[in-house]
């Protein structure tokens, strides 16, 4: 058994990221980024794309933000809101269809009674609520966060409301966001591997995983 599978299962209490933790959407997401933004013209796009990689786990809200104002747009709440709505359309489906990262449904599913599960993504609550209901993965989590509650306010929240000690606790994530959240609330942090997280990599060495099967 890797050293990274012994010390998910040896932990009580789980906090999963999604995108590039249970789904490899991290792609589909950046392709939806630059679509958004590819009208405001290619280098801009492109300018989007590489800072959206560069900043995984980071909400929506924000990114959208800082590339309205990138565009030259007016950064309004209004204009904010669309936007996010027309992102929502252009990824929802891709994520539900991308692939899975290799033996965590499985894992989720097995584990779920065994082990306390809870769910943290920057990816908005109603809408990660909708996805884990289309892939039939709801009842893997006692609890779901979203945006707009950031990820080191929602573990706080779970080990205070759960009387649960840090010691016992884990974070699956794969971005800086990930690791920063779990290093506030002094709980382990174990790492996806991707080809966009090699600074992490070099941050945080192990343990770490690229696929929860057993060889």
């Amino acid at each position: 058994m890797s050293q990274a599978l012994t010390q998910l299962q040896a932990a009580d209490l789980v906090f999963w990221d999604f995108d590039g933790v249970i789904k490899d959407s991290v792609a589909v997401k950046t392709v939806g980024y630059e679509q958004l933004f590819l009208p405001f013209g290619p280098a801009l796009a492109s300018r989007v794309r590489q800072h959206h990689e560069a900043h995984g786990g980071v909400s929506r809200y924000e990114k959208i933000r800082l590339y309205l104002d990138w565009a030259g747009e007016p950064v309004t709440q209004a204009r904010v809101d669309e936007f996010c709505a027309r992102f929502s359309q252009l990824v929802l489906q891709a994520v539900i269809d991308s692939p899975w990262v290799p033996g965590v449904r499985e894992y989720l599913q097995e584990h779920r009674t065994r082990q306390h599960f809870v769910l943290i993504t920057a990816t908005p609550k109603d809408e990660i609520d909708q996805i884990l209901r289309l892939l039939d993965l709801a009842a893997c989590f006692r609890s779901v966060f979203g945006s707009p509650t950031p990820k080191a306010v929602a573990i706080r929240e779970v080990l205070t409301l759960s009387r649960a000690s840090p010691d016992g606790a884990l974070v699956v994530g794969d971005s800086e966001t990930d690791l920063d959240a779990a290093l506030a609330n002094g709980v382990g942090f174990l790492l996806r591997r991707t080809t966009l997280n090699q600074k992490l990599q070099e941050r945080h060495p192990a343990p770490a995983f690229d696929t929860l099967r057993e060889s």
